[in-house]
């Protein structure tokens, strides 16, 4: 903090706001009651403190007076066992988790149209007041970082999720508390119920000074600031998040009333039942909450001010502490968004104008090819380090053999790297060549030695499951069909890195609760409770085997129809790619996929090993699994279900003949709205007239229809 000598402007009700060490009695002389109230005043001149720092950027202590403050408190949470869940203190990080879990946005978090031609940003203005007429624009920096939902009760942080999907993201709770810039509880007179989005990022000069001590630790540097923030939100302990240097600047409320219930009704309707008409006036508002927005909105008459805007932004972005990559416009008039409205992916009342892309110039000093989880071979150059909009970039990808070609990209020529969106680098073009000839691809696979087949320009390694470099992906995918909790992306890379899982995904069943409790950030709780789901999730219905193991272009639709039709697994793996052909959904291009898998050695092998008894066992046949009850009936859940998983009702129906999707559409015979539903879907069921059922209402039907779902 900036030094300052005495708090004159702060709140007159709060008199510890001088030196802890002269002007308090010690801690040990007082008795709860005191020391109750004292730490209650204590929180709020910390909460001011840290509002005059991150909000109005306006500190009113020096650095050592406020560490006093604060150190002052927590001697006093710590002897009396004062510790609130919103005290300034907690966002050191709780314990850590097992795995990151899923929460639905109370309102869609949709994404944003963009492109860097201004002639396209014309053409959004005139679509804008061709509909609804003259309009202004609020202008926005595009912060380069992740996309926060946080949602607050009666003035008190509940909740943060990531953007995920736009209508689910990943629960980041206790990641975003350890944020210093995200207040614990609001100021001022706030919507009982306030949902608000922000950007995490990491500003420029801490994310290099946090590199540099990785560096001096010996660890790898993050390679951009964007990166480092996804990384940091996602950690599975928050006591890491805490240690880094994380912010977020908050710039749209997403919902606003007297309650959740109440905003839940119309939550396209944004803050208007608050009486916020304006994004304009989001920006007046949301710093007397003590969130912190961006000093360089502005708000404009026409959409020629925003380019001109975008520009003089563009000419400054070099000294901004934070990334851009471009600006974002919006409508300015909320009942003008709402009349908008929205598309499936993209706001209709906001329009994002990109800057171009960076670019230097460097050598590529070797190409290497990486194998991707799918297979896709994918050569990437390493380059000398050259420094691209801030960012020291030292490979980039050269994408495909027909891209290498025609741009004659070669080991020892010198460059134009750019960056696209301002974070993926790749090679722009050859400046200068010095190698006898462009680099060719591989015949066989770097990792596995396999052949190496190619559709059109795009190379794929034939291992199969048996790959090493497609192994990581296999585990994780296989264990999110069949719901096998706990084996996420993370687990599932450490599992291979550790040589416990080094063959195929068959060798998850031979783990056992030991070899799991030993890897870091396990114990045996959490690896007795994977064992007891891959227990769980043994002997799956014939359709979720099928998709669970990878086979190209099939997924649960096709792997339901194909399993329906051939009934075993015997049956399909003897039938002729003609009679795969026939199924429903099945073309030439699905069939040749699915018998040129299952006819690979490898995955036989991988297979037969999935059937034994003392792994994942024989599938269920259709027939096995359950009947045709709910053959007429499409079904989409949302919210959760008191003793159920998503994954098990979705079972449940189509194990019963059902079909279970994820998104409303005019098919759709029944919505399931269980607790802490999703909007976006029950709007979506007032659109399509789709009747709504309670968890109990379901199981109702589920009982006149003869299924038993053993209640």
């Amino acid at each position: 903090m900036a030094e300052a000598d005495a708090l004159d402007d702060a709140p007159e009700d709060n008199p510890y706001v001088r030196d802890p060490e002269t002007d308090f009695a010690p801690v040990d002389d007082l008795d709860a009651e005191v020391a109750a109230e004292q730490a209650e005043q204590l929180r709020e001149a910390v909460r001011y403190h840290d509002y005059r720092y991150y909000v109005e950027n306006d500190p009113v202590v020096s650095d050592y007076a406020y560490d006093r403050l604060f150190e002052r408190l927590q001697n006093l949470e710590d002897a009396f066992d004062l510790q609130t869940e919103d005290s300034p203190t907690q966002r050191v990080g709780g314990e850590p988790v097992e795995e990151l879990g899923t929460v639905e946005h109370v309102a869609p978090m949709l994404s944003i149209d963009s492109s860097g031609d201004a002639a396209d940003v014309r053409e959004f203005a005139e679509r804008v007041e061709r509909e609804v007429g003259e309009t202004r624009f609020v202008c926005e920096p595009k912060f380069d970082g992740l996309s926060v939902e946080v949602v607050y009760e009666d003035g008190r942080y509940v909740r943060a999720a990531t953007r995920g999907d736009g209508e689910t993201g990943e629960d980041v709770t206790e990641n975003v508390r350890t944020i210093e810039s995200v207040p614990q509880r609001l100021r001022g007179d706030p919507p009982a119920f306030l949902v608000v989005r922000g950007e995490v990022y990491i500003p420029r000069e801490a994310f290099q000074a946090y590199n540099a001590e990785r560096v001096e630790r010996g660890d790898e540097p993050f390679a951009n600031p964007r990166n480092a923030a996804a990384g940091t939100l996602r950690q599975l302990d928050p006591s890491v998040t805490a240690e880094r240097p994380l912010d977020c600047f908050f710039y749209d409320v997403l919902a606003a009333g007297g309650s959740e219930e109440d905003v839940a009704a119309d939550a396209s309707r944004g803050g208007l039942d608050a009486g916020i008409e304006a994004h304009w006036e989001e920006h007046r508002l949301l710093p007397k909450w003590g969130l912190k927005v961006n000093d360089r909105t502005e708000r404009v008459e026409s959409v020629e001010d925003a380019i001109a805007y975008r520009d003089a932004l563009g000419e400054d972005r070099e000294a901004l502490d934070y990334e851009i990559d471009g600006v974002v416009l919006k409508v300015d008039d909320r009942q003008t968004c709402v009349d908008l409205g929205v598309t499936a992916r993209h706001y209709r009342w906001a329009y994002a104008y990109k800057f171009p892309p960076r670019a230097e110039v460097t050598r590529v000093t070797d190409v290497v090819v990486q194998v991707g989880r799918t297979g896709r071979l994918t050569p990437v150059a390493l380059l000398e380090p050259v420094e691209v909009g801030g960012v020291t970039v030292s490979r980039a990808s050269l994408h495909n053999r027909k891209e290498i070609a025609e741009k004659g990209v070669g080991i020892g020529d010198d460059v134009r790297v750019q960056r696209a969106g301002d974070v993926i680098p790749y090679v722009e073009a050859v400046v200068e060549s010095r190698s006898e000839g462009y680099f060719e691809m591989p015949e066989e696979c770097p990792r596995c030695g396999s052949d190496v087949e190619y559709d059109g320009p795009i190379a794929f390694c034939t291992g199969g499951l048996a790959c090493p470099a497609q192994l990581v992906r296999a585990v994780g995918y296989f264990a999110d069909v069949l719901d096998v909790e706990g084996i996420g992306e993370a687990a599932a890379e450490q599992f291979v890195a550790e040589g416990l899982v080094s063959e195929d995904v068959a060798d998850l069943y031979d783990l056992s609760v030991a070899d799991i409790a030993e890897l870091d950030g396990w114990g045996e709780q959490s690896a007795e409770n994977v064992r007891a789901e891959l227990h769980a999730a043994r002997h799956p219905p014939l359709g979720e085997f099928l998709a669970a193991i990878g086979i190209p272009e099939v997924g649960p639709t096709v792997a339901r129809d194909l399993a329906a039709e051939f009934g075993t697994l015997d049956a399909l793996l003897d039938a002729e790619e003609s009679d795969l052909r026939e199924v429903d959904g099945v073309g030439d291009v699905v069939a040749g996929h699915v018998r040129e898998f299952l006819d690979n050695e490898r995955n036989r092998r991988v297979i037969e090993r999935l059937r034994d008894e003392d792994r994942l066992g024989e599938p269920e046949s259709p027939a096995d699994a359950g009947g045709d009850e709910l053959a007429d009936l499409t079904v989409v859940f949302t919210g959760s279900v008191e003793g159920w998983t998503r994954g098990d009702l979705q079972d449940l129906v189509q194990r019963h003949g059902g079909n279970a999707t994820s998104s409303v559409s005019g098919n759709t015979d029944y919505l399931v709205v269980g607790e802490n539903p999703g909007q976006s879907k029950r709007d979506d069921a007032d659109e399509y007239d789709v009747p709504q059922l309670s968890p109990a209402e379901f199981f109702d039907v589920l009982d006149e229809r003869g299924v038993d779902t053993g209640r």
